[in-house]
């Protein structure tokens, strides 16, 4: 599989090492320094790219890739898929999206749905999520966060929305985010009661889980249309 990378810091050279050892080929390499590359015979002749950027590039990058009619798999959070899904549909391009590659990460997701499931019967428990990042990262809370705290508001009656740091009304689900360090990310959750709680936690120990999801996604995707994400490679989160 011909594969070409769109960023070019840490995750990216992780993925080039990653998808290399998978025995893809890297084709083109774009970062800051040389977004003309887009238009390249490089660059449309891959078979998939993999953007991991920033929140305020995405979408242009997004574009480019729609326009070089190259499927891409977007690993950047913190900007909003609605922006580009008509554009997406109409010229029936490919965009595989998630808040989180990482393969532990969404295993983690579908224990916390479960979970969300058996403690809406126990009322007596508040829930609250704490995030964990390294220093360099833009969004808080995390993608995964939200995701994560998406999956309690689904399955938890009495909770009906998400905020940041601290619960305005009961019915809300804090977020508490920390950026210390260089942290891979540490997501838990936790269900506190007067007389115990009970709390789930993935701690990610690098971001090679991030990048291995990313080109396992790159190979799912490379032959698909539409809006894809992890729950069309993993059945057990739908």
């Amino acid at each position: 599989m011909k594969v070409a990378l769109i960023g070019y810091g840490k995750m990216g050279k992780i993925i080039e090492r990653i998808a290399k050892s998978r025995g893809h080929e890297i084709v083109s390499i774009i970062d800051i320094d040389n977004l003309s590359d887009f238009e390249s015979d490089a660059f449309k002749s891959a078979d998939v790219a993999i953007e991991f950027t920033r929140p305020d590039t995405a979408i242009a990058n997004i574009r480019k890739c729609f326009k070089a009619n190259v499927p891409v798999v977007v690993g950047t959070t913190g900007w909003n898929v609605e922006e580009v899904k008509e554009e997406l549909e109409r010229g029936n391009h490919t965009l595989f999206v998630s808040s989180n590659f990482s393969i532990g990460v969404n295993i983690f997701m579908a224990v916390n749905n479960y979970l969300a499931k058996l403690m809406n019967r126990f009322d007596n428990y508040n829930v609250e999520m704490t995030e964990v990042h390294h220093i360099h990262k833009l969004d808080a809370p995390s993608g995964t966060a939200i995701t994560l705290a998406e999956g309690v508001l689904k399955n938890l009656d009495r909770k009906t929305a998400w905020t940041k740091e601290v619960e305005n009304s009961p019915s809300d689900l804090a977020i508490k985010s920390i950026r210390e360090g260089e942290v891979p990310g540490i997501h838990t959750i936790r269900y506190e009661s007067d007389v115990d709680s009970i709390s789930i936690t993935h701690d990610a120990k690098s971001r090679e889980g991030f990048a291995l999801g990313a080109v396992v996604a790159a190979e799912f995707a490379a032959d698909k249309k539409g809006l894809l994400g992890m729950s069309d490679m993993f059945d057990f989160l739908k």
